[in-house]
């Protein structure tokens, strides 16, 4: 089991899991991102850059999956993250990363039909913080 967890987190591979651990926690289902970024930075350091773009962009790539299916929602649904959308436009995707709203809050912003671009920009803002914050952390 050691053996396949050094593998899992080795330089390329760990790279990889990275990317899909932060894409996949990104989306509806559950992940754990985080531990993962952390862990990998503490056997590889010197990955710190790249560890950082990769979590990030895979993150923002998962987050702008769920933007996506929010789009193909039948236009009469109603949820308190829809109303927060409407009230302050898209930099409220800046808390796309947080627990339970973040995906709601992506959901909601395809289904307002909120620019992806701008909505883009803003997961990858609020995404970015949180994994320079746990970059921080781990170094």
């Amino acid at each position: 089991m050691e053996q396949f967890i050094a593998w899992l987190l080795g330089d390329e591979a760990g790279l990889w899991t990275l990317f899909l651990s932060s894409f996949l926690g990104a989306t509806v289902l559950p992940g754990g991102s985080e531990a993962v970024l952390y862990t990998l930075l503490k056997l590889h350091p010197q990955l710190l850059w790249l560890a950082l773009i990769i979590a990030t962009t895979g993150n923002t790539l998962g987050a702008m999956t769920s933007y996506l299916l929010g789009r193909l929602f039948p236009r009469d649904h109603h949820h308190r993250s829809i109303a927060w959308l409407r009230r302050h436009g898209s930099p409220v995707l800046l808390l796309a990363w947080a627990p339970l709203i973040g995906d709601a809050l992506c959901v909601a912003a395809g289904w307002l039909r909120i620019n992806p671009w701008h909505a883009a920009l803003f997961m990858l803002l609020g995404k970015g913080a949180r994994y320079g914050a746990v970059t921080l952390a781990a170094t």
